[in-house]
């Protein structure tokens, strides 16, 4: 599970084009996800707050293979991830993506796992490097073949 206003305000990237456009900085966000997510073969969930949000129902969205909440009305995604991750870590490993410190802390005493933003972004940077390894040699190995056949 990812806080994604946190992480959005913690890595500079997301930080800066969300002082243009927040719609951008999350469309980001969920594109890089949707990359991590697709290599790593786990089920991520990424949580917007929308408690500020009039008569906002709690929305789930699918984007890829990436599951994207907003919470509803009066709800942070701080307690969406504690109730969820809570249900979730009694059947599943659950591993929760933020650098709220009291967050971490409720997070870690009902059986889930954390994780800094600072930390989550490296294990990101890493695994959309291998994914440019893998791609480079994809190409590398069509190229070879197509010189073959001639």
């Amino acid at each position: 599970m990812v806080d994604g206003y946190n992480l959005i305000f913690a890595w500079d990237e997301l930080k800066a084009l969300a002082q243009k456009s927040l719609d951008t900085a999350r469309a980001k966000l969920e594109h890089i996800l949707e990359n991590y997510n697709g290599y790593r073969q786990c089920h991520l969930i990424l949580v917007f707050d929308a408690y500020r949000v009039k008569g906002q129902h709690c929305e789930v969205e699918q984007h890829g293979n990436l599951q994207v909440v907003y919470t509803k009305e009066a709800e942070t995604a701080d307690s969406y991830i504690e109730k969820t991750s809570h249900r979730l870590a009694k059947t599943y490993r659950v591993r929760v993506a933020t650098s709220d410190g009291m967050e971490q802390l409720i997070i870690l005493g009902g059986g889930a796992l954390r994780i800094s933003a600072e930390e989550f972004r490296q294990e990101v940077l890493q695994t959309s490097a291998k994914i440019r390894g893998f791609l480079l040699e994809m190409e590398m190995h069509s190229q070879k073949k197509t010189i073959e056949k001639k």
